[in-house]
């Protein structure tokens, strides 16, 4: 027994020295502009952000040992695809503030920076303080104006335009996924500020959907249960009141498991304008979608946290 038990350490010890050999070459590409900001905010984003999203990563000893190193570059690669600070320039302004909102927002959900490598690089991890700082940067990245005179004229023109009558054939999206008009009539289940973009929501919920918060059963939500988030222009007078402007788009999350199944059991959609026009050009762009919710997935990609009072 003792022998076969020294075979069997001698046996993994040669694999475990082998496996140090082989794996994912990981390199750090050059950069075409890096993200410039106060010292304060580019500190915070270095430290708990740039290793998984920048041409900037600083591997540790311990990042290196493998099995860890095959998992540590594989977050590193889909970490710079789905935003590398190394090539800011490649995102327009508009994409730029989009893109800081979604981390922040990330951030402020506990889905970023990923609980397993906070756990081992501790210096990571965003404080409240943090966060404050974070967010009052991306305040001031946005200029909008009371009594926007853009927002104004959008909100007149819908205003003005004859009423819009539902077609005989509702619009739908490229996954198959039609518009449905009567989410109006469904329970607000929570509300969101995009103040990078000067937008406001509110989410809805289906039957299904109230059931499963009521309940506390939303990880997972059930299926059948469907979100529609409504977005309209926010307006600000210059007394600091607000109040909806023109019509956005509305985007719905439908829960199907066994139809959804290659975007996390979700179908996703968007209607944009008072036209209803369906987004997207194939129907590949619900990968667009979930790679956006993926952070989320230990809340079932959901990024609503509903209002229980």
């Amino acid at each position: 027994m003792k022998k076969i038990i020294l075979l069997s350490l001698g046996a993994a010890i040669f694999l475990f020295a082998g496996m140090q050999f082989i794996g994912p070459k990981l390199e750090n590409p050059p950069v075409s502009q890096d993200f410039t900001a106060p010292g304060p905010v580019k500190e915070i984003l270095v430290r708990s952000c740039y290793d998984c999203h920048s041409n900037q990563t600083n591997l540790r000893w311990y990042d290196k040992i493998q099995p860890v190193y095959w998992q540590v570059a594989e977050h590193v690669r889909q970490g710079r695809k789905g935003l590398n600070f190394s090539h800011w320039d490649k995102l327009a302004p508009a994409d730029q503030k989009a893109k800081l909102w979604e981390a922040v927002n990330q951030i402020e959900q506990g889905a970023m920076p990923l609980r397993s490598y906070e756990s081992v690089h501790t210096d990571a991890r965003v404080s409240k303080q943090d966060l404050v700082v974070l967010k009052n940067y991306l305040r001031g990245m946005v200029h909008d104006m009371p009594n926007d005179t853009s927002k104004i004229h959008a909100l007149n023109k819908q205003l003005h335009a004859a009423p819009g009558i539902l077609p005989s054939i509702l619009p739908r999206s490229l996954n198959g996924i039609t518009y449905m008009s009567e989410y109006k009539n469904w329970q607000v289940v929570s509300i969101s500020d995009r103040f990078d973009n000067g937008t406001m929501r509110v989410i809805y919920g289906n039957d299904v959907a109230v059931r499963a918060v009521k309940a506390n059963e939303i990880s997972p939500w059930p299926d059948g249960a469907v979100l529609a988030k409504a977005a309209w222009d926010k307006l600000e007078d210059s007394e600091g009141n607000i109040t909806t402007g023109a019509f956005k788009q509305v985007e719905f999350m439908v829960k199907d498991v066994a139809k959804f199944d290659s975007t996390g059991g979700w179908g996703f959609a968007r209607f944009k304008t008072p036209q209803l026009v369906p987004y997207g050009k194939t129907a590949m762009f619900a990968t667009e979608c979930m790679s956006c919710h993926k952070p989320m997935k230990d809340n079932d990609y959901v990024f609503t946290f509903p209002i229980k009072n």
